[in-house]
């Protein structure tokens, strides 16, 4: 479950703090452990792309490891990318579905979360914040 990756990742989390003059942010909390993320979005003149990021995560490392994919590959991404990697990451862990491809193929690392419903909450926090 905590594999090299996973722990590299946890260890690395680009775009780290908040963003002042974000368009919108969100924190999400876990119920089951008490992680939290926050993620703040700056995005392009038509609401439809990513040209900003900053993540602010209090969680496990499997939190901080889904929210450094997050936060390294959202600029550029659209609403539609995200709901579809968000909907993806889910079905992965709750259906036992293919691991999400294209920017965000670096949640394959984190299918063995599958095996463990409790830590599914803290996993998605910052895909359900977004």
């Amino acid at each position: 479950l905590y594999h090299n990756r996973v722990l590299e990742l946890a260890a690395d989390i680009p775009h780290v703090g908040g963003l002042a003059d974000a368009h919108g942010s969100a924190t999400k909390v876990s119920r089951i452990c008490g992680s939290t993320v926050r993620v703040d979005v700056k995005l392009s003149e038509d609401g439809e792309t990513v040209t900003e990021i900053a993540v602010d995560p209090k969680a496990c490392a499997l939190g901080q490891a889904a929210t450094a994919i997050l936060a390294e590959h959202a600029v550029g991404a659209t609403y539609d990318e995200l709901v579809a990697v968000r909907d993806a990451l889910r079905a992965m862990l709750k259906d036992g579905a293919e691991p999400p491809k294209g920017r965000f193929w670096e949640l394959r690392h984190l299918e063995g979360v599958r095996d463990y419903p409790p830590r599914h909450a803290s996993t998605m926090l910052a895909y359900e914040a977004i």
